[in-house]
């Protein structure tokens, strides 16, 4: 049995028709290609939330903090390559191999870890506490990870208990939540962030005064929006 199968045997997907996917678009934005079982769980089952708790991030997302190709992942990463170069926060991972999936209720994160980049149906999955520094690795698909967490095989150790006690149940998103995406745009740089970026790197800047142009734009290169 396929892991979708088993998903969709465990957790019935919404009967509505749900919009075409256009995975080539998608995979053009992101620069990357998906896993084939994603693929799947986002054709299936739409934007929406497993047992009114974890949200996996779709194309179709009816929010930013859902969206696959929204600014959120790139937020996200952005913070933890902060946490990882000024050592804020433990990230058991280089973080330029982890990429956002999914978000909580209760604010944890989802990620593939995408190492190697070139095999995404190889690609485990990793859940980072909200504010604490607690992780947890999953060594299979992200299907396979829900298939897991919704049928009490795995417990994760940052997720409630009782997640599972009022049944297992998909909830589709209001589409009359839709937002239009916008832009991103930087706002203010701290220019210690910056400064201690560039040393771990290989840059010499001064402790005061005006940051050089050429560190600033490698800065903003490897922290995008």
């Amino acid at each position: 049995m396929t892991a979708i199968t088993a998903l969709t045997q465990l957790c019935p997907p919404p009967a509505d028709d749900l919009p075409a996917i256009d995975w080539d678009a998608v995979e053009r934005t992101l620069g990357m290609r998906l896993p084939e079982d994603y693929k799947q769980l986002a054709t299936a089952y739409g934007p929406g939330s497993f047992c009114d708790f974890l949200s996996i991030y779709h194309p179709h997302g009816v929010t930013e903090w859902v969206d696959l190709t929204g600014p959120m992942p790139a937020k996200i990463g952005a913070q933890l390559r902060q946490d990882y170069t000024q050592g804020t926060h433990p990230v058991p991972y280089n973080p330029e191999h982890l990429f956002t999936i999914g978000v909580t209720g209760n604010g944890d994160y989802l990620f593939w870890i995408t190492d190697p980049a070139t095999a995404p149906d190889t690609w485990h999955i990793a859940v980072s506490e909200s504010r604490g520094p607690q992780w947890f690795t999953f060594e299979g698909t992200l299907t396979e990870f829900l298939v897991a967490t919704l049928s009490a095989q795995t417990q994760v150790p940052m997720f409630p208990k009782d997640l599972l006690d009022p049944g297992v149940f998909f909830t589709p998103s209001r589409r009359d939540l839709e937002y239009t995406p916008q832009p991103p745009t930087r706002g203010p740089v701290d220019t210690k962030i910056v400064r201690a970026w560039a040393r771990a790197n290989g840059y010499q800047v001064e402790d005061h005064g005006r940051i050089p142009a050429e560190i600033l734009q490698a800065w903003e290169r490897a922290n995008p929006i």
